[in-house]
């Protein structure tokens, strides 16, 4: 295993993200149902209430937690919230979707240098955030030699000339 200062830690990729839910069958049912996760395995020896799901090369791990009282209740969809982000083949489809399912959804834009991303937000049936976009027309620039800083800070310009070059690539 060579050393690199890019991946000091040598990560592979994203495995899981754990989720301590109110109800195990009611998530169960919202990840399968709505967002297409299906049930895996998961080890006999814990001790607890809980499910594995996986899709779309990540899994979910729900975990019950012993009193449900004890969560905290968001109703506000607030899209600068803690949230996990999934592609989507239509925004269309998705949002017809959602309004057949009767789930609450928060429509947002995101424009940087004329490229448009529609993003639509919702919650879990224990708070936490979902968000369904588009951002696949959205580049990846790396910040090369710069420090990591609000996009209001950023140099418009740079930034324009960062994606002409990539999209020019």
């Amino acid at each position: 295993m060579k050393e690199n200062s890019a991946n000091p830690l040598y990560l592979k990729s994203l495995n899981h993200i754990s989720l301590v839910c109110r109800s195990v069958e009611e998530s169960i049912n919202f990840y399968q149902n709505t967002l297409g996760f299906f049930p895996i395995r998961r080890p006999c020896s814990f001790d607890f209430d809980g499910a594995w799901l996986f899709g779309y090369g990540i899994g979910i791990h729900l975990l019950q937690v012993e009193d449900p009282e004890s969560l905290p209740k968001k109703r506000e969809i607030n899209p600068k919230d803690n949230h996990i982000s999934f592609q989507c083949e239509s925004m269309g489809a998705v949002e017809k979707k959602l309004k057949e399912m009767g789930i609450l959804y928060k429509r947002a834009t995101v424009e940087e240098g004329g490229i448009h991303v529609d993003q639509l937000f919702f919650h879990d049936p224990d708070g936490f955030m979902i968000e369904i976009c588009n951002c696949d027309s959205l580049p990846v620039i790396p910040l090369a030699g710069e420090t990591v800083r609000s996009c209001s800070r950023v140099n418009v310009h740079m930034m324009q000339r960062q994606i002409h070059q990539v999209v020019q690539q």
